[in-house]
């Protein structure tokens, strides 16, 4: 008894101490995903701010595969220190543990939650060569191609997939699903007249839809946002009850030590409610959220999972 005692003494001695240097070399964040999608954004947002906090180098990795699941798994199994964390979003930590009766990792048990960072709306958006402009005209195309009109994704099982054949489902129409490597392969080639339309997250199709080379048709939250106030909720044109956003979320490997990853949501809660910052996410179409605590944060992930897998269930889209 008395060797155990000491050992969690001297565990806790450790932890304590390591705290207290963290950081003192260079932090990873993993984004799992291609360059240039929302996981980029979000990592080099808190990436730039924790470096200038901490005085030390902050990396931004993108590691992609598998709607993510290649980037979970390998943050998964790093090492426990703080050295290694990741931008998650609810596809990493709700909507694959819905679809994925093998997945290679456990949203609850291999993730110490950080912080929440954003919501972000998608909306949906159609090639602007297209004759559409409602709902209606949607329905329209898509009984007039029988079947031939196509939507995209970042990817099987991300929420612009989810998103797209509870449209389907909705609507009763019939469209296919094309998936893509990442978002911006998927929103470029709607935006390029190869497919059809596809819902997308509004940071990253806001400069399409500024450009003209993309048209919106519509939000897919129930209030509308300060970046688009324009562009009316899906709930109100056509698809009453549509409320849904994707959320990111800074994530450590479990077993990270407490002291810092309360060092972590700390810092974070300072730069992430900085006016500065909460400009920054609303001028991208973001919405800024107050975190809960990172012992909350589980439950939360929990609930969610719970939703995902209602909205799979809605969706019709089968496990993998």
């Amino acid at each position: 008894m008395r060797a155990v005692l000491l050992a969690a003494v001297f565990g806790l001695a450790i932890s304590t101490a390591a705290a207290q240097e963290y950081p003192n070399r260079t932090i990873t964040i993993v984004a799992p995903s291609a360059p240039g999608g929302l996981y980029s954004l979000f990592a080099r947002l808190i990436g730039n701010r924790l470096e200038a906090r901490f005085g030390k180098s902050v990396v931004v990795e993108n590691r992609p595969g598998a709607a993510s699941i290649a980037g979970a798994v390998s943050v998964a199994r790093a090492a426990p220190d703080g050295y290694t964390l990741m931008v998650a979003t609810s596809t990493t930590l709700a909507v694959n543990p819905a679809l994925h009766a093998m997945l290679p990792y456990d949203p609850i048990a291999d993730f110490a939650p950080v912080t929440l960072i954003a919501r972000v709306p998608e909306v949906l958006v159609v090639d602007a060569e297209l004759p559409v402009r409602s709902i209606p005209d949607l329905v329209r195309l898509a009984n007039a191609k029988a079947g031939a009109l196509t939507f995209a994704s970042a990817g099987p099982g991300t929420s612009q997939h989810l998103s797209g054949e509870l449209l389907k489902r909705t609507l009763k129409v019939e469209m296919t699903h094309v998936p893509y490597k990442g978002m911006q392969p998927a929103i470029n080639d709607v935006a390029g007249g190869h497919v059809a339309l596809m819902f997308a997250p509004v940071p990253i199709a806001l400069g399409l839809i500024e450009a003209g080379k993309l048209r919106v048709i519509g939000i897919s939250t129930a209030e509308r946002l300060d970046a688009i106030p324009d562009v009316p909720p899906l709930a109100e044109i056509g698809l009453p009850g549509f409320n849904e956003a994707s959320w990111f979320m800074l994530v450590a490997p479990a077993k990270t030590p407490r002291d810092i990853v309360e060092r972590l949501y700390a810092e974070l809660a300072v730069l992430l409610g900085a006016p500065e910052m909460r400009r920054e996410l609303t001028r991208q179409g973001a919405i800024a959220v107050q975190s809960p605590l990172p012992d909350e944060l589980k439950t939360f992930v929990q609930s969610e999972i719970t939703h995902a897998a209602e909205m799979v269930r809605k969706a019709g889209a089968s496990r993998m």
